[in-house]
Formats: C-alpha cells, sequence, structure tokens
C-alpha cells in the first residue's frame, strides 16, 4: 500500500455555461458528479489508511463561485463548490479525532485553462475590475496556499476556508 499524508482533491469543472432556466438533469447530474461526488468517493479510501497511521490532510478546492452564485450561466457550479465548502467542515468534524485535518482553498479568479475555457475576455476583465488587488491571481500562488495547509506549519487549522482572491471576497 502507498502511504498518502496529503490528498488534494482538485477535480473541478463548470462542464459549460448553460442559464438556470436551460438546466438540464444530464448537465446537473455531470457537475454535482465531478466537483462533488468525486471528493467522497476518493477521500473515503485515502481516509481510511490516514485514520490506520493517525494521520493526514485534506485538501478540498471549493471557489469563490460557491459564496457569491458564479458568474452568467455558471448556477450548477456555483452550488457544487458551496457543497464542497460545507463537506469540509463535516469530513473536519468526523475526521480530526483521527488525527486527520480537513481543510478548503477557495480560489477567486485564477489565470487559468479554467477561464480560457469558460470566460470569455470581455468577463474576464469585467471581474478582474472587481478584485480589489488590481489583478487575476495564479495557480502558484493557490498551490502555496495548499502547500502550506499540508504542512506542520498549518497542524491547528481544521474546516477553515481558505480564500485565495486578491481581495475580492473577504469574509
Amino acid at each position: 500500500c502507498v502511504r498518502v499524508d496529503t490528498l488534494v482533491n482538485n477535480a473541478g469543472s463548470l462542464v459549460e455555461r448553460r442559464p438556470f432556466l436551460e438546466l438540464t438533469d444530464d448537465l446537473w447530474r455531470r457537475v454535482i458528479d465531478i466537483n462533488v461526488t468525486s471528493v467522497i468517493w476518493v477521500s473515503q479510501p485515502i481516509a481510511r489508511h490516514m485514520i490506520e497511521r493517525r494521520s493526514g490532510s485534506i485538501i478540498n478546492l471549493g471557489s469563490i463561485a460557491g459564496h457569491n452564485g458564479g458568474g452568467p450561466g455558471a448556477m450548477p457550479y456555483a452550488t457544487s463548490k458551496a457543497a464542497v465548502t460545507c463537506m469540509t467542515k463535516g469530513m473536519a468534524k468526523e475526521l480530526i479525532p483521527h488525527g486527520i485535518r480537513v481543510n478548503a482553498v477557495n480560489p477567486g479568479v485564477i489565470l487559468t485553462p479554467f477561464h480560457e475555457r469558460f470566460t470569455n475576455d470581455e468577463n474576464m476583465k469585467k471581474m478582474v475590475s472587481m478584485i480589489p488587488q488590481g489583478r487575476a491571481g495564479t495557480a502558484d500562488e493557490v498551490a502555496g496556499v495548499i502547500a502550506f495547509l499540508a504542512s506542520k506549519d498549518a497542524s491547528h487549522i481544521v474546516g477553515e476556508s481558505i480564500e485565495v482572491n486578491g481581495g475580492m471576497l473577504m469574509d
């Protein structure tokens, strides 16, 4: 058996932008399966092995969309990422007695292929204009937060969601 100290649940997709009134059962299920259901089925077997060692860290990737409802045609995605944030807290409560820390990272507008695929230039400019820091984030900035949460420096952080969005959302 391979030892896993940290699991990062980073699967995620909007699949496609579609207005609420045009949403289909198939699209809804695809988005929920990719963004929510996968967290359960990937985390369970890894958590069982972490429980045996009484240590580990699970980091789930949410999104700012889980707080603000997402952009046009992204309601299923936003809903799924809100679920990930909620799941993180529930998982953390159940797993911390076994020495497993569960936390989430909620990126804002990050320069990745996600936005290249799903966000046109006009909407990207609008979103960036709403970021107090004045720019989109980078994948490296998100990865740095993930690395911190996986480290011993974050040993007392449990059930939290770290927002990485340049000030776009300040809770």
